[in-house]
């Protein structure tokens, strides 16, 4: 009984490591939650991509191994093909690893592309949500999505199609009473202008663009619909940035609260004051 198990033991294949995708916030480290640093600890690979903060890399233990993918508008370093197959390689070598990506995995990163690839390939993998683009400019540039009597309903979309292209009909997103977010939008400020305008919106409906939300480096721009181009164009506007469409915009300055002197979050640490088993996944 005890020869049997022994050589069932030995002959059995080398057990597969894990993915998890792992939302890195905005930039902030104090946005993580807690599945996603504790996942960073535990982590033996991490592929992260450009749009993570260095405060949030320096929460990655100096014996894990690290690969820079890129990702970050049109700048990519790997292609996706390229990094779904590094993924896979370290997983299915044994590996404990972490797809670290900016924002929430699941929106306009890939994610659902790079779950396809693990299931596919039989990996177990996981996901960590994190803090999206649009909450945290909406949060930090002092902006609510959705107000009471302003807008009932917000709609997130991104400011090109499928391998840049650009969206022909802006009729679906132009919706009065109601807040547009667009992510990776700003070199595209003319056309989605043009779009937004020719599907109804008027020229004066209240924007804004806020670059780096959450981190020291942020920067909010308001305007309307009519001087989008304009905006966009602002010197030095810091990247990555959202573009929001609607009257909730128009409340910026009355509700700002964002002061990033004031709000700097403090030094990534090693280390942190809690009790990380009450949240062991």
């Amino acid at each position: 009984m005890t020869l049997h198990t022994l050589d069932q033991h030995r002959s059995s294949p080398t057990r597969s490591g894990r993915v998890t995708l792992v939302g890195a916030g905005p930039g902030d480290p104090g946005l993580l939650t807690l599945h996603a640093y504790q996942a960073l600890q535990s982590a033996q690979v991490v592929l992260y991509d450009a749009l993570v903060s260095q405060p949030i890399l320096d929460l990655i233990p100096a014996t894990v191994e690290r690969i820079a993918v890129g990702k970050r508008c049109g700048q990519h370093s790997l292609p996706q093909a390229e990094i779904e197959r590094v993924m896979l390689a370290k997983a299915a070598a044994g590996a404990e690893v972490v797809r670290l990506k900016g924002g929430d995995p699941l929106m306009f990163g890939r994610g659902g592309e790079e779950m396809r690839a693990l299931r596919q390939a039989g990996i177990p993998y996981r996901v960590v949500p994190g803090v999206t683009a649009a909450s945290a400019c909406a949060s930090y540039g002092a902006m609510p999505l959705t107000q009471r009597g302003v807008a009932q309903g917000v709609t997130f979309v991104t400011g090109h199609g499928k391998d840049g292209e650009p969206i022909a009909d802006w009729s679906p997103y132009a919706i009065p009473g109601h807040t547009l977010v667009i992510y990776m939008g700003l070199k595209r400020a003319g056309i989605i202008q043009q779009g937004l305008l020719a599907a109804g919106l008027a020229a004066d409906t209240p924007v804004a663009i806020v670059g780096q939300a959450s981190q020291p480096g942020q920067q909010r721009v308001n305007g309307t619909l009519g001087t989008l181009t304009a905006l966009a164009d602002t010197p030095n506007l810091p990247t990555p940035a959202a573009i929001l469409v609607g009257e909730v915009t128009a409340l910026a300055e009355e509700l700002d609260w964002f002061e990033p002197e004031a709000f700097q979050a403090p030094a990534a640490s090693k280390s942190l004051n809690i009790n990380l088993d009450s949240a062991a996944m």
